[in-house]
């Protein structure tokens, strides 16, 4: 009963109350990444949801453009701005994907929502993580975010899905609001953020 009426009800409750109270904060950062990034505030990308289907998910812009001489892009903490790294080590860059839970792509606690091309790596295990909506924060991102390795993740994502209650979700809030105060595991080690997927990491 939860997972399939409670859990929606309360994510889209829950997402538009925080975007109106959060409006004004947002609309600060909204201005300030938009002179950064010559115009350019959001980031969209496109990511598997709920059983693979593709969604479009939106984000605040924390990195540049820019390219090396060749066309290619900078690495990840040379394209960091000053203000991007800020709204990151805040998780504010995160925060727009409340319009995705009002949408019902996501939902505010579940497995992240990754890179369509990871697809085809998962295991029949790892699948598993796809049986529910994707969240802005969940099991994996409390017990180490980009701190941990992929394997990892997937276990914790998959315990998830089995384990889904409305108790569980309530420790995942508690959790992901001590991280963020502490700002822990946001950035893999000596990276802006986590190395690629290839199916074996």
């Amino acid at each position: 009963m939860y997972k399939r009426f409670f859990k929606p009800v309360i994510d889209k409750s829950v997402a538009f109350t925080a975007l109106l109270l959060l409006s004004p904060l947002l609309l600060v950062i909204l201005i300030c990444l938009a002179f950064v990034n010559k115009g350019k505030p959001f980031f969209f990308q496109q990511r598997p949801g709920k059983n693979g289907r593709i969604f479009q998910i939106v984000k605040f812009r924390t990195m540049t453009d820019e390219r090396d001489q060749i066309g290619g892009l900078l690495p990840d903490d040379q394209r960091l701005t000053t203000v991007g790294k800020l709204v990151r080590s805040t998780s504010i860059d995160e925060v727009p994907q409340l319009y995705n839970v009002l949408k019902g792509d996501m939902s505010l606690i579940g497995p992240r929502p990754l890179l369509p091309q990871y697809l085809a790596l998962y295991t029949n295990e790892q699948q598993k993580r796809h049986l529910v909506r994707p969240g802005i924060t969940g099991w994996a991102q409390v017990n180490g975010r980009n701190a941990i390795g992929w394997t990892q993740k997937f276990k914790y994502d998959v315990w998830y899905v089995e384990n889904i209650s409305f108790m569980l979700d309530l420790k995942i809030l508690f959790k992901t609001i001590k991280k963020v105060m502490l700002s822990e595991g946001i950035n893999a080690k000596n990276m802006a953020t986590t190395e690629p997927f290839n199916g074996h990491n």
